[in-house]
This record gives structure tokens, sequence and C-alpha cells, in this order.
């Protein structure tokens, strides 16, 4: 395993909220080198100058789709953070995943909003729930989100929703190949509505994901949604078992 590691902020933002500024100083601490940021963290700027006062790389951030009254406002925080992969996190499964033409409205979204990046040097991902993989007319979402989308849209693959979701996450990501250069790796036994774990105590097989990924995994992007135990604990258990991968 070659990839190097980050850590979705997300998992910390508890933390984040009661000392930024010390627990950025304790992310790095841990060893980690690089973070994903996003519209949770607060104030564009104020993140982009903790985030180079602890050395810490920002390789992508979630971010709203860069369209409508939310365009100029996404490329500036974009612009501030240094980074150029705009991440979208979520499009709501009740407006897009209920039926056919749900899913192709989700592909006009994105295919506007990858061509927007395009024009100011950034590029455009889309992130995973469980959600994409239920099947309509007995095809998967996702499947016909992929056939719709522009291949200038890229993905995040959030590997532990897709195995919770029933499909094979390894399978998932070889099949994307150079489309999916962030993988989300997370852990925990594999239910919704379960807290997750610490990467490497869980169900989830991480080797066959990672080797799916290769070579084209440009980053492993440690994320726990909520953790059974203390997240600080978790997040940094997460990155020594990763480290550990890499040794293998």
């Amino acid at each position: 395993m070659t990839a190097p590691i980050a850590l979705q902020l997300y998992s910390v933002r508890e933390e984040l909220q009661n000392n930024f500024e010390d627990t950025l100083e304790q992310i790095a601490a841990m060893g980690y080198e690089a973070v994903e940021a996003g519209a949770f963290a607060g104030d564009a700027r104020r993140q982009a100058r903790a985030y180079a006062d602890q050395g810490l790389t920002v390789v992508a951030a979630h971010m709203p789709p860069p369209v409508g009254e939310n365009r100029q406002h996404v490329l500036d925080e974009m612009g501030e953070l240094g980074c150029t992969s705009l991440v979208v996190p979520w499009l709501d499964p009740q407006r897009y995943y209920q039926a056919v033409n749900g899913v192709r409205a989700a592909a006009d979204l994105l295919n506007e909003a990858a061509a927007v990046c395009q024009d100011h040097g950034l590029r455009l991902l889309y992130h995973n729930h469980d959600f994409e993989f239920a099947r309509i007319d007995g095809t998967p979402a996702f499947g016909l989100l992929v056939e719709a989308l522009s291949p200038d849209v890229f993905f995040e693959v959030d590997t532990y929703w897709v195995q919770t979701a029933g499909s094979d996450a390894a399978e998932v990501v070889r099949g994307l190949g150079e489309r999916a250069p962030l993988l989300h790796i997370k852990d925990g036994p594999l239910q919704r509505d379960q807290p997750m774990v610490a990467v490497g105590d869980g169900q989830m097989d991480f080797r066959s994901v990672i080797s799916a990924g290769e070579p084209y995994t440009e980053w492993l992007i440690v994320e726990l949604d909520r953790c059974a135990g203390d997240m600080m604990a978790g997040v940094a258990r997460s990155l020594d078992y990763l480290k550990t991968l890499q040794l293998t």
C-alpha cells in the first residue's frame, strides 16, 4: 500500500468546535500530515491559517455544488483553502434517488458543477452513502448515476457505506478505476445505525479495498462519522493500523 493517508475533519467536528487550533495540533501530533476540510469547519480563511500553522496539507474539501447562488461563495472558499479537489458530500436521497428521473437530475446537477469547477482549475468529486445503491427498477441507482455523469465527474468512494449497502466495496473501487482517486476509509459493524470503530477493528477488508484502488488512489482518507468510544483515540488508532498495512 503506497497511497498517503489523510483525516476527514468531520470525524472530529465536535472537538474542533470546542477548540479548533488545539485539536489540529493533536491531529498533527498523531502523525497525520494531511486533512480533508469542509464547510462544516467554519470560515475558510481561518481554517487555512490553522492548517498551515500545523503543517497540514488540505487534500480536498467537502462543499456544496458551485452552482446557482452558491457558486461564487464556494469558489471563494476553495480559493482560501488552497486545494483543487471539491467534493460534493451528499445529495438528498428523497429528491434524487427514488426514481430514474431523480438520478438524472442528480447527474445534471453534478455535470453542471463539474463544468464550473473545470473553468476555475478545480476537480469535482462526488461522495456516496449507502442510499445510492438502492435499486430502481432492478438497477442500483449508483450505476444509473455513473452512466449519466460526465467523465469530468470523479468519485470519493466511501467504501464503508458501499459495503453496508450490501455491495462489494473492492469491486466498486476497481470498476471506477481512475475515476475514484479518493477513498474514504472507515470501519464498523456494517450496520447503518450503529457507531463506527477505529479502522482495523471492524468488519471491513481493507487489504482488498486498497488493492482494488491501485494504482489510481491518490489519498486514503480516514473518516468516522461517529465512534464507539473516544473519537480522538479512534482516529489515532486508525492511522496506526493503516501504517501497519504499508509495511506488509
